[in-house]
């Protein structure tokens, strides 16, 4: 069974995460796929040089990422163009991982996808798990986790889609608005309903 975890900007999204490593369970980090796709050498990085030129690319042949933001930042051509090289680069790669612990007999694999509705990934899991959290609580943990101002926090949350959108997609909600014991008897009571003791 392929586990989709997803929620939204300080929602509580990694906690869930770590519980789950801790339980033993393999994870496909979306995040960390992303920055794999484009390191050193890969064709993905190659792609990005001969679309956006050799600026991008540093003299170590690492990607730029400064540059490439501002090029991409107020230009959604540019952005879309970028999306179309890195998306289907990640998606490949997060297949391959998927087959190869499946190979490996792992009965439950997690894919941890912070954009799984907006990339309309849902496809790619057998469960979708929504990690939630009430918005005035979404405001407080983003203004005291990245030492935003109100404003800049609501605009990064308004950013995203809402969580009550997610929540409505998903097969299963965690409120994590409690203590972290709390999020875990959630999670361990939804692993039980879908018959998976961890």
């Amino acid at each position: 069974m392929i586990i989709g975890l997803t929620g939204s900007i300080a929602s509580g999204k990694s906690t869930v995460a770590n519980m789950f490593k801790e339980m033993g369970f393999p994870i496909i980090d979306a995040d960390l796929v992303a920055r794999v796709v484009v390191e050193k050498g890969t064709p993905t990085i190659k792609m990005i040089e001969e679309t956006f030129g050799t600026e991008v690319i540093q003299e170590d042949g690492a990607l730029n990422r400064e540059t490439l933001g501002e090029i991409i930042f107020s230009n959604p051509s540019k952005r879309k163009q970028l999306n179309d090289i890195i998306h289907p680069a990640i998606r490949a790669e997060m297949l391959a991982q998927k087959s190869h612990l499946a190979e490996q007999g792992h009965p439950v694999i997690i894919m941890d996808i912070p954009l799984l509705f907006e990339s309309r990934l849902q496809s790619f899991v057998d469960k979708v798990l929504v990690i939630t959290v009430t918005e005035q609580m979404q405001l407080e943990r983003l203004m005291a986790r990245n030492s935003f101002t109100h404003e800049e926090a609501k605009l990064r949350i308004q950013s995203q889609l809402p969580l009550s959108v997610k929540e409505e997609g998903a097969d299963a909600v965690i409120y994590n608005n409690g203590t972290i014991e709390e999020t875990k008897q959630q999670l361990e009571k939804i692993l039980t309903v879908w018959e998976q003791s961890s």
